[in-house]
């Protein structure tokens, strides 16, 4: 009998062992497919995620594009009524008289550079803006000057400007058109 007992318990055994690994992979399969499913679960957020970043850059892309679009249609309406603004200026002080007086230079009495002679050509006083500028040294000036109806004024160094060739004079009289010369 013992002979026969053996191997049934060894075959008891055997079954219980195999049942046991059996048990075990299907315990190990089991987790496995859990952590799968876990795994699965977390990229498909991350992908919701990464799918909804990208759609808000492209709805961001779009409005900016809409904008810029905008922004350039403005541009052009700017510009257009710039070019209108700027006719109607030069038409304005196109129809504006010549001012009456008479700009010509000499030299210094005292040898410091050019004087200007500023005649005022019409019979009534006039109060004019002159703007000097010295392109080579980038410097400007403006003066207000007074002029006698018919008056000759000199303008010079002790004045506040000395004068030399290729500086930029303009006389300003809102009444009239601007006067400008170059300094020979």
């Amino acid at each position: 009998m013992d002979a026969t007992v053996q191997p049934k318990r060894r075959g008891l055994f055997v079954s219980v062992g195999v049942n046991v690994v059996l048990l075990l992979l299907v315990c190990g399969l089991a987790l496995y497919g859990f952590m799968l499913n876990v795994d699965l679960g977390d990229m498909k957020r991350q992908l919701s995620k990464e799918t909804e970043a990208r759609q808000q850059s492209e709805r961001y892309l779009i409005e900016t594009r809409n904008q810029l679009t905008e922004n350039l249609q403005e541009i052009e309406q700017l510009k257009a009524q710039l070019s209108y603004k700027e006719t109607d200026v030069k038409a304005a002080a196109a129809a504006k008289p010549a001012l009456p007086v008479v700009i010509g230079f000499r030299s210094s009495i005292l040898g410091k550079g050019l004087v200007a002679e500023i005649e005022n050509t019409s019979d009534r006083p006039l109060v004019v803006i002159l703007a000097v500028r010295n392109p080579a040294l980038s410097t400007a000036r403006r003066f207000k000057l007074d002029l006698e109806p018919g008056s000759r004024t000199d303008f010079g160094h002790l004045e506040g400007w000395q004068f030399a060739s290729g500086d930029e004079v303009g006389l300003f009289n809102d009444e009239f058109r601007a006067l400008t010369v170059t300094v020979p």
